[in-house]
């Protein structure tokens, strides 16, 4: 008996000798799948919605805290041309998604990108990835946001403590309020962001307009102040890179602009999380890639003029240490209540941040239940088209994780998660548009394949850039994810259930 012809876009031969392990689930079932009544979302977003909820992920507690700090530092008031570099080397792989999610609209992100390229080992990898990355970054924030509102109550705190255990029910509060909202519905979500971004965004305006008030061109000189000897990590907590080269290295100078670019392009993860909307959207050929750019363009204009206008307003020399922050510049301008007004903005950053994080969470879990790699019964989504049985799930985990949990160093595994999704997507572009380039595509990546090879050596320097410590954390929990994968995924696997076409 002759073995089956794979269908169109798997991997017939190599999956084959792999077990199945490399076999690829084709675009148009994974368009295919997104009609079965029982798990099947509901349309409702348009290219603002997106661009909202780009921008509410992207803007959050940094612009007001890791841009003094950076620029005090590391850069001094090069600062500005740091977030120009990290939002090129960030577009780069953006124009990557965006080709990627209007050439296969469907929940799940890099996931589902992976799958239909890569094959399913390297798709369950990426998911189980984009779990720790959405699950952690969630988490940490909504701890952030419980610590701002801390600051606003004033004398009460928002962590109680029972014996040696803290629970901090500001974050725990914060995750259940939005739980509710995007189980109702992510139309709802979307409203209720953009209320939220409006706060944030006309907070930043008013900080930006009283900041031009102390506006001072002098404290821009010099703009590349001369580098100088810096402190570098020791075992664990050094570089990578550090590492495995022994070298050290400087702040400020041209070296400290591009270390800069490296930190400050965190400051930028998350509008990858507007992917995995794309199943939920109208018309996601042509929404998607300007959800993607345009919330992009805006946090980057953003960035750049908070930074310019923070550096200008005092010499970046009194922005140095860990507690520096935007409220820092105003504090020694004598203007102490602006403070107030960067907590509410802070406030109203945060809670979008966490709310589309929990977004992102569930929907590539709804994608990775859908094809059997999780438990198929979280894929319900019943009358309201939302996956709610995963919005608990996710809900309590995240509870769990903010309220009890002080993650420490752990925030940065949120950074080598993202930046291992986005070389997977760039690399995936290349992929796809050899194996199949009838595929209508909404948005296509200019500059084949220079732009994906530039966008993958970005991402691998910048994870070069990250601690050992960081690496070996990533790698404990991608083995845990393979036992998964042999012992549950595996077996339950929708794609190897069905005979190849």
């Amino acid at each position: 008996m002759t073995n089956p012809r794979p269908r169109a876009g798997t991997t017939g031969d190599v999956s084959s000798r792999w077990g199945g392990l490399f076999r690829t689930k084709s675009v148009e079932q994974s368009i295919r799948d997104t009609d079965e009544p029982d798990s099947k979302l509901r349309k409702d977003l348009t290219a603002w919605d997106l661009t909202v909820f780009g921008v509410a992920v992207v803007v959050g507690a940094g612009i007001f805290t890791l841009t003094a700090r950076t620029a005090g530092d590391v850069a001094g008031p090069s600062i500005s041309i740091a977030f120009v570099f990290a939002a090129i080397a960030c577009g780069l792989t953006a124009l990557c998604y965006a080709e990627f999610a209007s050439t296969v609209p469907v929940a799940g992100s890099a996931y589902t990108f992976s799958y239909a390229t890569f094959g399913e080992i390297v798709a369950w990898i990426i998911g189980w990835d984009l779990i720790l990355e959405f699950a952690l970054a969630a988490s940490v924030v909504a701890k952030g946001w419980s610590q701002y509102l801390g600051e606003v109550l004033g004398t009460t705190s928002p962590v109680a403590h029972f014996g040696p255990v803290s629970f901090d029910w500001g974050a725990v509060l914060l995750i259940a309020v939005l739980g509710v909202l995007l189980a109702t519905g992510t139309k709802v979500s979307s409203r209720v962001s953009a209320v939220a971004v409006a706060i944030k965004l006309g907070v930043i305006a008013l900080v930006l307009i009283i900041g031009c008030t102390y506006f001072k061109a002098s404290n821009l000189t010099p703009y590349i102040p001369p580098s100088q000897a810096g402190k570098e990590g020791e075992g664990l907590r050094q570089s990578l890179f550090s590492y495995l080269t022994g070298a050290g290295h400087s702040n400020f100078g041209w070296y400290g602009l591009l270390a800069a670019a490296s930190l400050v392009f965190f400051a930028f993860i998350g509008f990858d999380v507007v992917a995995t909307t794309a199943e939920e959207t109208k018309n996601p050929q042509r929404a998607v890639p300007r959800g993607i750019l345009g919330s992009l363009l805006i946090v980057t204009i953003l960035y750049v003029a908070v930074s310019l206008v923070l550096t200008g307003m005092v010499p970046y020399t009194e922005l140095t240490g860990k507690n520096a922050t935007l409220a820092t510049a105003f504090a020694i301008h004598g203007a102490t209540w602006v403070k107030n007004i960067i907590s509410i903005g802070a406030l109203a950053g945060l809670t979008t941040v966490v709310m589309v994080m929990f977004l992102g969470q569930t929907r590539v879990l709804f994608a990775m239940a859908r094809d059997g790699l999780m438990p198929r019964k979280l894929a319900h989504t019943g009358k309201k088209g939302t996956p709610v049985r995963i919005t608990v799930v996710v809900g309590v985990g995240c509870a769990l994780l903010a309220g009890f949990v002080d993650f420490g160093t752990l925030e940065e595994m949120v950074n080598i998660g993202t930046l291992f999704a986005f070389v997977l997507v760039s690399i995936g572009v290349l992929i796809l548009r050899r194996t199949r380039p009838d595929l209508p595509r909404g948005f296509r990546v200019p500059l084949v394949p220079l732009v994906p090879v530039l966008a993958v050596l970005a991402c691998l320097w910048l994870m070069l850039n990250l601690s050992v410590e960081t690496w070996l954390r990533f790698l404990v929990w991608m083995a845990i994810g393979f036992v998964i994968y042999f012992t549950y995924s595996r077996r339950h696997s929708v794609l190897r259930q069905t005979p190849a076409e």
